[in-house]
Order: structure tokens, then sequence, then C-alpha cells
């Protein structure tokens, strides 16, 4: 078995028995798409929730818009059917709660553009763990599709 680390922007595709992994998730999200007939599974470490309109050399996994979209491609070609594609979720957090602005809350928007990808291609948001004002890392088991989410503050751990 190997632990995949997926860094901040990045995305990676994992057969069973592997795991994903990326750590650090902030207002971040940390999204995972599975398919459990094949067990196979996918991660992407989103930092924004929609790329510039007028760009075209952009790092696609950094935004929800782009990343998420991506990583279903991802996925299909790696053999995954869409109607049995699962997802899951962490992070999102609020991390300058203390300022009160909606503008600055980049983790419920980020939260908001994942599920609105997601709905508009009929997957499935099983589980999350978002939102708060804490710091998460997670990792996913394509064995089991389990997602451990570890927290900062205060230390938990959670399966989902």
């Amino acid at each position: 078995m190997e632990i995949l680390t997926i860094g901040i922007a990045e995305s990676k595709i994992a057969r069973s028995p592997d795991k994903l992994a990326t750590y650090g998730l902030g207002s971040c999200i940390g999204l995972v798409l599975y398919d459990p007939v094949i067990k196979i599974g996918g991660m992407v470490h989103i930092m924004l929730p929609a790329a510039p309109k007028d760009s075209r050399d952009i790092n696609k996994f950094k935004f929800a818009d782009t990343g998420v979209t991506e990583l279903i491609r991802m996925m299909l070609r790696e053999g995954a059917i869409k109607d049995r594609l699962v997802a899951k979720a962490a992070g999102g957090a609020n991390m300058f709660s203390s300022l009160n602005s909606n503008i600055l809350n980049i983790g419920q928007r980020n939260k908001e553009m994942c599920e609105k990808i997601l709905r508009e291609n009929n997957i499935v948001l099983a589980g999350e763990d978002t939102g708060g004002s804490s710091g998460r890392s997670i990792e996913f088991c394509c064995e089991s599709s389990i997602l451990q989410v570890r927290s900062v503050s205060p230390k938990s751990i959670k399966y989902i």
C-alpha cells in the first residue's frame, strides 16, 4: 500500500489498496471522488472558488469550478463510471472569522462552488466535514472508501 500525497492545487488518482492524502486544509477544500465498484479514488486540493474568466494558462486544480470538472475527467479516463461516482469533502474553514466578512469567507465559497459542480454532474456528496475555523488534514482509503479527517483545534479524528 502506498500513500500518495496531494499538494496545494494538485490532484492525483489512486487504486485500492493505496491511499490519497492532503495536509493543511484551511479555507481550501480537499475533495475526493471515488467509484466503489472498481475501488478507484481521486483527490483534489482546491484553493479558490472560481478560475479567472480571461486566463487560458491556469492551474485548473487551484480552482473549484475547473478542478472538480478536471478530476471528473481524470476519473473517467481511468475507468470510473460517472453514474457510480460519489464525493466526500473536508476543509472550507473560515480562517478570517474575526473579520466577519462574507467576501473573505473563501472556505464557504469554495464549498458552495464544489457543491454546484457536483450537482451539475449528478454526483452525490456522501459525506463532509467542512466549515468552522479549524484546519484539517485528510486521508482517503481506496479500499474502504473511508475519509479520515484530522482537525487541528480542537484535536479530533473523524471518519466519513
